[in-house]
């Protein structure tokens, strides 16, 4: 098999992974009822607009890996191997984020999770993580994020997130 083939093979691979993965939200969309909410749309339309966007997205990608694949391509940038130090610093903040947001709250929880996965993608690329200055500039851009994204969603959309008090300002 030339190298050529073997890309095909892998584009088309990826193309139907889309695909079914489109046509499993499908699925699972069809279970959520469709009542209309307010504003005249439901529950269910924001999975129908991922599926059928995934969907549309995976048949495109094999059509196109079928007549020719992914044409003038630049040749990919950085390493040739995964970098999976990088995959456990984001896979742990992830899951401490998941484990402790009804803890510490979600502020505090979505700014650790922040800043795990930056210290995990500045190891990947070669940069200076571990200094105390790069650490709090990661810390306080994760709490800049956090915070006003917890305060719009509990203050403005009424929608309870877990909270570090009860005055739900934090």
């Amino acid at each position: 098999m030339t190298d050529n083939n073997t890309k095909n093979t892998a584009q088309i691979a990826v193309g139907i992974g889309v695909l079914v993965i489109g046509l499993a939200l499908a699925a699972g969309a069809i279970k959520i009822p469709s009542a209309a909410g307010y504003g005249g749309i439901g529950p269910n339309f924001l999975p129908w607009l991922a599926a059928a966007g995934l969907t549309l997205c995976g048949a495109l990608i094999v059509r196109e890996s079928l007549t020719g694949g992914f044409r003038e391509l630049e040749e990919p940038s950085g390493s040739q191997a995964a970098y999976w130090p990088a995959l456990v610093w984001v896979s742990a903040g992830l899951l401490l984020n998941a484990a402790l947001i009804t803890t510490i709250g979600f502020i505090l929880s979505c700014t650790l999770c922040y800043m795990l996965a930056v210290q995990g993608l500045k190891r990947a690329s070669g940069l200076p993580a571990a200094r105390p200055r790069a650490l709090v500039a990661d810390l306080v851009t994760g709490l800049l994020i956090s915070a006003p994204v917890y305060w719009m969603f509990t203050k403005f959309l009424a929608i309870n997130l877990p909270g570090l008090t009860q005055t739900g300002w934090i």
